[in-house]
């Protein structure tokens, strides 16, 4: 059972068309481009869709969660993971800490234009070596006078080549996770720059660089609640970030599943429908119901998270699931193409490729098994 009123379901009519018409037209050219056109922001902003469930004094909407998983499910129909990716970033990872702990000013500065597509947000967590071991994050802000001085690099970082801002963590104390502290970080600060930008196999139109830090001098009121105090606030946003790709991921398999039956049912083989071998219907209907359970574990994360209760055992469960699940749906869908699921033309052909990243991102698949087991008392 799901949360969706009406009002969802009007919503989702708006996001699809959006999507529908500005977004999937693009998918091959914007992959092979590597790189998609930064006025998508500004466009997505406008709509509203940036902000869904931030604060209507920055622009934000105020709406539930359901809303977030609206615009996650109609994202998956761009067949493009690379701009999913970068326009989540940019609305449920890098600006929730802001929307949830920032000051006024950190607000009018970073979250505001950000909601309105006008800057361009990144989330810098992860460092060469270190993804979700965030206790033991190497780069250091250290207080002087009003400021603080950063020194370190990040890498991973979705937006990273051009983002405006990066939502930072940073050591500012003792070594483990009481040390760790959040900072909005403007990019045009001297001593920043970017080292690299990745070549991905996947979602490929989104920039994922290595930054560096060398110096940078930002104000201390730049600081995200209160010094040495970020660690929670990390572990927090992780949640949102590993729920939206868990609802992101069961939109994505049921559309790749739906375009696997509408091929097998063109696609002739021995005087038959593929789909009307055995051995492919039973696959699929197999798929079908897997997606569909894994839909209602994500669907009752989704209101446990939406209601403000408890939900990381859950969160991370469902990230677990639809993950794995995924390179099973996308290996046999891109079977059943035969050939034409090897090309790029196909998007099975980049969903194979892109999925991948949803057992390793926001945290891998045996990180969510090692928090689940501790919360079950393993």
């Amino acid at each position: 059972m799901s949360g969706f009123t009406a009002e969802h379901e009007a919503f989702r009519k708006s996001v699809r068309q959006w999507v529908e018409r500005t977004l999937l037209p693009h998918a091959l050219e914007w992959d092979r481009a590597g790189i998609f056109p930064k006025e998508l922001f500004a466009q997505a902003g406008e709509l509203g869709f940036l902000g869904i469930n931030h604060d209507p004094k920055y622009g934000g909407s105020g709406l539930d969660y359901w809303y977030v998983a609206v615009f996650c499910e109609e994202l998956a129909r761009s067949r493009n993971a690379g701009v999913n990716m970068a326009l989540l970033v940019q609305s449920q990872m890098a600006t929730p800490i802001i929307n949830e702990i920032g000051t006024d000013e950190q607000k009018r500065l970073f979250l505001e234009p950000a909601l309105k597509g006008e800057k361009i947000a990144a989330l810098g967590v992860s460092e060469p070596g270190v993804g979700s071991d965030v206790a033991n994050l190497a780069t250091t802000a250290r207080r002087v006078g009003d400021d603080y001085v950063i020194n370190g690099s990040k890498m991973w970082i979705t937006n990273g080549t051009r983002a405006d801002f990066i939502t930072l963590a940073v050591r500012t104390g003792e070594a483990g996770y009481g040390g760790i502290s959040l900072l909005t970080f403007p990019t045009d600060v001297k001593g920043f720059g970017v080292s690299k930008k990745l070549d991905k196999i996947g979602n490929l139109s989104s920039d994922t660089a290595i930054l560096y830090f060398e110096d940078c001098k930002v104000p201390a009121r730049f600081v995200l609640g209160q010094e040495n105090e970020g660690f929670y606030h990390v572990m927090t946003n992780f949640q949102g970030e590993r729920l939206s790709a868990a609802v992101l991921a069961c939109a994505g398999m049921q559309l790749l599943i739906e375009d696997a039956i509408a091929y097998g049912q063109e696609r002739h083989a021995f005087g038959k429908p593929l789909v009307r071998n055995q051995v492919w219907r039973h696959r699929l209907v197999d798929h079908l119901s897997h997606v569909e359970a894994a839909r209602r574990l994500t669907y009752h994360a989704v209101d446990l998270f939406d209601r403000k209760q408890e939900a990381t055992k859950e969160i991370s469960m469902a990230k677990l699931v639809t993950g794995d699940l995924a390179q099973r749906v996308a290996y046999d869908c891109q079977q059943l193409y035969g050939g034409m699921g090897y090309i790029e033309e196909t998007h099975v052909a980049r969903a194979w490729r892109d999925i991948r990243l949803l057992t390793i991102g926001a945290g891998t698949s045996e990180v969510m098994k090692e928090i689940v087991a501790k919360l079950v008392g393993l």
